[in-house]
């Protein structure tokens, strides 16, 4: 990774309080609640989460209980749902007959709420890339802006959207700061998850577009956190949570 001349998890500290919100949420008449997709949580064992459907109404009935705008949580949190998919699961490598670590670190913020909820950008930006990550367990809709100044450039990525936003932008546009640019994605467009946003904050995204892993290997931990830093410190709302 490239050394920058500024350290992006300190800018993003320095500058917290001045993002502009994701996703529109009232701390004083709304409700946030922490989900927990970890092994810890049981409740996850009694949920055949390879059927979206089921895997929706269980999203849908912890909202409606907690009477929650949105759930949200999972950065640098160890998940096993991610056997649903094998795009993150065990991959036998033929070569040497062995099996391959699979991911499951997961690199991003999840909101989960209604499909179609707006996602504004927290900051000045451009449309660094997009795509159609279409398969089972992917990202769907994604787009990722580019920030640049002076001091750092940076990216951020918006996984799991409505396949319609794609249509109405372009790589270079200019988005600014809190602009609607992007949706909650249902199930068919978003990569067959319940209704939700993948935010993630990239300093180096090397080659990708359209995509960079929001899940890991466990043994590379360190090497992606570092360049994903915790996109809390754009969206301000785990402090929120109840």
């Amino acid at each position: 990774m490239p050394v920058r001349e500024h350290n992006l998890l300190e800018l993003l500290k320095k500058f917290s309080e001045q993002f502009h919100p994701v996703v529109p949420f009232n701390p004083a008449k709304e409700k946030l609640i922490l989900f927990d997709f970890t092994e810890n949580n049981a409740t996850l064992k009694e949920i055949d989460l390879s059927d979206t459907e089921k895997f929706c109404d269980f999203i849908n009935g912890l909202l409606q209980k907690a009477n929650a705008k949105f759930g949200a949580g999972g950065y640098n949190e160890l998940r096993n749902l991610y056997s649903r998919s094998p795009l993150f699961d065990n991959n036998v490598n033929n070569h040497f007959s062995e099996i391959e670590e699979p991911r499951r670190l997961h690199l991003g913020i999840d909101i989960w709420g209604a499909a179609g909820t707006p996602i504004f950008a927290p900051l000045d930006g451009t449309v660094h890339s997009f795509a159609f990550n279409n398969n089972f367990g992917d990202y769907g809709a994604t787009i990722i802006l580019q920030h640049e100044s002076k001091e750092v450039k940076f990216f951020t990525l918006y996984g799991h959207l409505s396949l319609p936003d794609l249509q109405n932008i372009k790589e270079g546009d200019f988005i600014k700061g809190g602009q609607l640019f992007a949706h909650f994605g249902e199930p068919a467009e978003n990569g067959h998850w319940p209704p939700h946003l993948h935010f993630q904050v990239i300093e180096d995204l090397g080659n990708y577009k359209g995509d960079y892993p929001g899940v890991c290997k466990f043994s590379e931990r360190e090497k992606y956190l570092a360049n994903c830093p915790d996109p809390d410190f754009i969206l301000n709302m785990n402090r929120f949570q109840m």
